[in-house]
């Protein structure tokens, strides 16, 4: 009969040797696996196994941290918004304001280019506003009597003729344009030297030529200038283009539409213009009827006294 004791109750090798054994096999296995690489496909194996379990383990941290950052990213994005369009506000502004200014200097320019052409004196003035009439086209810019502008002065701008000054005050004036329907500028075509009056064609911001010969040599496209005639309008300056001409069989006179060549419902800056030069003083206008009653009433003076 046997006296071992059960397997359960068999005693192994010592605890110390066994740490010693499993300390040399480990310290033998990162040698060779420093060395010689043997063990990169089992560390390989092992980390694509323990992958989902890791994934697994950190996913409520995730989680938690997507949701923070969401949160945070969505403020953020808010705040940035609201300072971008501020700062998108603002740059509009400054852009319309530079665009302004480019054009009012372009304007300016132009100006100036064309006060140094013209044989007389031009100031430049600004328009401050339009005339409150519906009816009628007016303007006023900034220079008045104490600067000099008086009644009648042409103004125009790089392009020709705006229109004449009909009211001075002190510091502003009244500038009646060319389209208004009161006023009548005398014209030339410069094609042939035709002389005829463009009249202001009121609302269609047009200009009109009234009381022409239905058979009279003009054409579309011809270009109109100041004849000068009137000793308002230095001659030469461009006035308009004819655009249209309507004639009909049964009237005598044909209806000539043109289309002013200066910007007069637009532009800021004009020129007011002043000529100095002296002209001989216009003849008395007397009748040929009167002339010979004062004639005969001289001579039969002078028969009485004899």
């Amino acid at each position: 009969m046997e006296h071992t004791p059960p397997p359960f109750f068999k005693r192994g090798p010592a605890p110390l040797v066994r740490l010693f054994f499993f300390a040399s096999l480990s310290l033998a296995l990162l040698v060779l696996d420093a060395r010689f690489r043997y063990a990169d496909g089992l560390r390989g194996s092992l980390a694509w196994v323990a992958y989902p379990l890791q994934r697994a383990a950190t996913a409520p941290i995730d989680f938690l941290s997507a949701v923070g950052d969401y949160f945070s990213t969505q403020a953020q994005l808010v705040e940035d918004n609201a300072t971008l369009r501020a700062k998108t506000l603002a740059l509009s502004q400054a852009a319309q304001r530079y665009e302004a200014a480019e054009a009012e200097a372009v304007q300016l320019r132009r100006l100036i280019g064309a006060a140094e052409k013209l044989e007389v004196k031009a100031t430049p003035a600004e328009v401050l506003y339009a005339g409150r009439d519906p009816y009628s086209h007016k303007v006023f810019i900034n220079l008045g009597e104490s600067h000099g502008v008086k009644p009648g002065s042409p103004v125009t701008d790089e392009a020709g003729v705006v229109g004449q000054v009909t009211r001075v005050h002190p510091f502003v004036s009244e500038v009646s344009l060319l389209t208004d329907q009161d006023q009548a500028t005398p014209v030339q075509v410069v094609r042939n030297g035709l002389r005829a009056v463009g009249f202001g064609g009121g609302p269609s911001g047009m200009l009109e030529l009234r009381f022409m010969a239905a058979n009279a040599e003009i054409q579309n496209g011809d270009r109109l200038v100041t004849s000068g005639i009137d000793g308002t309008y230095p001659a030469g300056l461009p006035v308009a283009t004819v655009v249209r001409i309507e004639r009909d069989a049964e009237h005598s006179f044909a209806r000539v539409v043109c289309k002013p060549a200066a910007g007069v419902d637009r532009g800021r800056f004009v020129l007011v213009l002043s000529d100095e030069t002296a002209r001989p003083p216009r003849p008395e206008e007397t009748q040929p009827g009167k002339d010979r009653r004062e004639k005969g009433r001289r001579v039969r003076a002078k028969e009485k006294d004899a």
